[in-house]
């Protein structure tokens, strides 16, 4: 069967029933401050259709990586604070994630009231590997809303974790996709199934061994495959370069020479760096050609001739998969490269191009470099998810919710 949408679910009504949502409400925060409010802007539309229509919400999040007990400065509250100003309506936020209060609130409902339970990671269980501990946490969810309820899963930057408030409670209760997972599922489909040609790839990030899989699974559908960030100094190194005291994962050379050895055609490397001495904001910058990089001074950008090439190899491309930053993009010195090649990817869009952010720090470098979001045909909320997606791998937050109870 395939998945129940949000549409489906007001359709069958949902006034006066509990709805347990479970969204991504994970943002950056600095000193209790929200630096990118992005993830709680995408999650508003399926939270206000069901309080429109008089639903009793209650809804389930994380932020950070609290170690499965109550932490401070990890809680929800800043978020409750933004969450009820995009949706002009107060969001109360019960003191605990299933406990006296979070019960209290919940039976207190009126329809259309939105609850907020505190970070769900404060509960050990749902991360648990134990299968009878995150049922046992996902029961208490289900008892918030009643056994009327229904769970509609919208946080896609948490649908390839099997986790308690994303997997288990699909298990327990009618369970529906909400227009922001939805429309993630449809746009990762179009890249790897419909997709138009040519297909370009952008990858960046530190690590090789982070994208490995997406990079053996894309470069044989991709036209071409630029790497930049990072990463690209361990494929410079498996091309028998220097790199000085650039990032380097000497573990992955081999794998990078044989990559390069299988999809050189299709695999883009930059031509010139940007370096210094240190890893600082304020080390002084000066570009070099890839093979010149001298041994006291690490690469943290790509170059100005690099921008140049992989922006010509996307500017006749008509679908644009781009993960990952070219550089350091937090400082100024070094944000030149992720921003241009950016721009190159806007100024295909503005072409017909069908152009993917995906999500993590691919969202923020956009947003942090003053780029316009609706430059790009899509900017997903799910990094690891969207990576998981495109190696080919089964999401256990979407697949449940395929399944009947």
């Amino acid at each position: 069967m395939g998945i129940k949408s949000l549409d489906d679910l007001l359709a069958e009504g949902v006034t006066g029933r509990g709805v347990l949502v479970r969204s991504d409400l994970n943002v950056p925060l600095d000193d209790g401050r929200i630096t990118d409010p992005g993830r709680i802007i995408a999650s508003v539309p399926t939270l206000k259709a069901l309080s429109d229509a008089g639903a009793k919400v209650v809804v389930t999040a994380h932020l950070g990586r609290p170690k499965g007990e109550p932490d401070p400065k990890f809680s929800l509250a800043p978020v409750a604070a933004a969450l009820g100003e995009r949706l002009g309506r107060h969001v109360q936020l019960a003191g605990d994630v299933v406990g006296s209060d979070a019960l209290a609130r919940a039976e207190g409902l009126t329809d259309g009231d939105i609850l907020l339970l505190e970070n769900i990671r404060f509960d050990g269980r749902e991360t648990s590997k134990d299968d009878a501990e995150r049922l046992s946490l996902a029961k208490a969810l289900v008892e918030l809303v009643g056994e009327d309820g229904a769970f509609v899963s919208d946080g896609f930057g948490v649908v390839h974790r099997k986790q308690a408030s994303v997997y288990d409670v699909a298990t327990l209760l009618p369970h529906y996709a909400g227009t922001l997972v939805a429309t993630e599922v449809k746009v990762l489909e179009q890249l790897t199934s419909s997709t138009e040609k040519p297909y370009a790839v952008v990858l960046g990030g530190s690590k090789v061994s982070d994208k490995l899989a997406v990079i053996e699974n894309l470069a044989t559908k991709a036209d071409s495959l630029v790497i930049g960030g990072g990463m690209c100094f361990t494929f410079l190194a498996a091309q028998g370069l220097s790199v000085g005291g650039s990032l380097l994962e000497e573990s992955m050379i081999d794998t990078c020479r044989k990559l390069l050895d299988t999809y050189g055609d299709v695999l883009h490397l930059p031509v010139d760096i940007v370096v210094a001495e240190k890893f600082a904001a304020d080390s002084p910058a000066e570009t070099v050609a890839a093979d010149q990089i001298p041994d006291g001074k690490m690469g943290l950008d790509v170059g100005p001739e690099s921008v140049k090439r992989f922006a010509a190899l996307l500017s006749n491309a008509k679908t644009i998969f781009w993960n990952g930053p070219m550089g350091v993009f937090e400082f100024p010195a070094f944000a030149a490269g992720t921003k241009g090649v950016a721009e190159a990817i806007i100024a295909a869009t503005g072409k017909g191009a069908f152009s993917v952010v995906g999500g993590g720090d691919s969202a923020a470098a956009v947003r942090q470099l003053g780029l316009p979001d609706d430059g790009f045909s899509h900017i997903s909320t799910g990094g690891g998810a969207s990576l998981e997606y495109l190696e080919g791998k089964e999401l256990p937050g979407i697949q449940i919710l395929s399944q009947e109870n």
